[in-house]
């Protein structure tokens, strides 16, 4: 954040040149959301994928590490893709080598979609770094900070979920 500019935009100072906190974490937000979209495209086009496709990666991993079963029906729901789509999907993530389409265990009518070990090697290396450098940083905070930001973050997600909590 360059404070020279924006001090002189007025964007998150007032008329009178104090500071406007609602403005500033308004602001500081919206940097937040920028570095991560930046950072997410980024980690896209070094893995030469999409999206979506990132997005169901990072889900069939957690999926695997709690040992959950994934079929192309929980892909679709979760990803919020038709199924032609989530058929796409799988096809591309198979050829690139990223999945694999298993028979399911006690269902014989049913595949499972697994990450291989390369792609969990390959995830970890590509966003181990940037999750180490944001755990350390949450780690200073006090947890009376940790109890604020949650609660704030939450009330944020709700405002933009249009849905009141309960606080």
């Amino acid at each position: 954040m360059n404070s020279d500019s924006d001090s002189h935009s007025g964007y998150w100072y007032g008329p009178d040149d104090r500071l406007d906190p609602p403005a500033a974490v308004l602001h500081a937000l919206r940097s937040y959301r920028a570095a991560e979209v930046a950072t997410r495209r980024s980690t896209r086009d070094s893995m030469g994928m999409g999206e979506t496709d990132l997005l169901a990666l990072r889900y069939l991993l957690r999926a695997q590490a709690t040992g959950e079963r994934v079929g192309p029906k929980d892909l679709s729901r979760t990803l919020g893709i038709t199924t032609a789509s989530t058929t796409s999907l799988i096809d591309r993530l198979v050829q690139s080598g990223h999945v694999r389409r298993e028979p399911h265990p006690t269902d014989r009518r049913s595949l499972v979609i697994v990450p291989t070990a390369a792609t969990d090697s390959e995830v970890r290396t590509t966003l181990g770094e940037m999750h180490r450098r944001m755990l350390a940083v949450a780690e200073e905070l006090s947890a009376e900070e940790s109890r604020i930001i949650v609660g704030f973050l939450r009330r944020m997600t709700e405002a933009l979920d249009g849905q009141p909590g309960h606080h």
